[in-house]
Formats: structure tokens, sequence, C-alpha cells
């Protein structure tokens, strides 16, 4: 890979010998392959058992969740955060899996829509929640740095499976405890 990050920067017109860039293709090889961790991530052991036994039946909700992933169209960062929420089932999940799960599908070359989608689906499919509720917004640098350069847009996508989707009531609880 880093001998195609030096054809790129050659490319470009760059003296990929310059003291400057000699180790950047090392470098971004090193953080293209953080930047899409997600894709070596399995959700088995990201939740590692941490599900516990409760009698909640109430609506738990992590909000305001950052989240930084690179878009599948220019490969250019997509920042935001997410707000997840579920309605227990008989057991809840730790509190840090819920962000984990965030990060997982985050850090993957991908779409928004997509990525809140599977965000909802394994929180589901984990917990057997009656209902989850996943809310991202982001910005995305491929609107504000290049293209139509739109600084100010951002964009929101919704999932709500089970109760959040079949219970108008359970749906407004969520985003309105998201808008607080």
């Amino acid at each position: 890979m880093s001998s195609h990050y030096r054809e790129v920067l050659s490319g470009l017109g760059e003296d990929v010998g310059r003291e400057g860039l000699v180790d950047t293709p090392t470098r971004a090889v090193k953080a293209l392959k953080y930047l899409t961790r997600g894709y070596a991530m399995d959700l088995d052991e990201i939740v590692n058992n941490a599900l516990f036994s409760s009698d909640n039946d109430e609506m738990v909700l992590l909000k305001d969740v950052e989240l930084y992933s690179l878009c599948e169209h220019h490969v250019l960062p997509v920042i935001g955060k997410a707000h997840v929420a579920y309605l227990p089932n008989g057991r809840v999940i730790g509190l840090s899996k819920i962000a984990r799960i965030v990060d997982m599908f985050a850090a993957r070359l991908q779409i928004q829509e997509n990525m809140t989608r599977q965000i909802a689906e394994a929180l589901m499919d984990v917990t057997g929640a009656r209902g989850v509720g996943v809310v991202v917004e982001a910005r995305h640098m491929c609107m504000t740095m290049r293209g139509i350069e739109k600084q100010h847009s951002s964009m929101t996508t919704s999932v709500m499976l089970g109760a959040f989707r079949e219970d108008p009531r359970t749906r407004e609880e969520f985003l309105d405890l998201i808008r607080r």
C-alpha cells in the first residue's frame, strides 16, 4: 500500500524524496488502517458477554456518542455523533459496548444511511430488545472541503426498529430526549 501512496503523491506533482514526504506513505497506510479498523472487529468480541439481567423495561439512551468515519465515495472524513436508545427485554448491555458498536461500524468505508442501520440492527440482535432507535448527525467533508463547499451543512439519519417504529409515543419520547 505504501508504494501506491507514493505513486499518488508523485502523480500530484510532489517530490516523494523530500524530507517531509519520505515517510508519508507509511504513515498514510497506518492512518488508513486505523480509520478502517472496523473491518477487523467482531460484534461478539466487542460485546464480550456484557449483557446483564434486568427488570428495567424503560428506555435506555446513550446520547452524543462522537463518531469519525470515512465516506465510501471520496474517502474523506465524516464527523458526527450518534444517539442510541433501546427498550430492554430482560437484559441490558454494558454502556461502553454501545459506544464500541458505534465505533465498529463508523470505522468502515460506507454511507451514513447504512452505518445508522447497521448500528441499530446490531444492538437489536445482541440485546433482544423490544425496540431500538438510532439517530446519527454528521458533517461530511466531501460536502464542506470540496464539491459544493457548504460549510455548515450536516446530515441526519435515523433508524427505528421494533417499538420505536411501531409506537409513535416511544419514537417521540426518544426524539424528545435527544433534543434536550
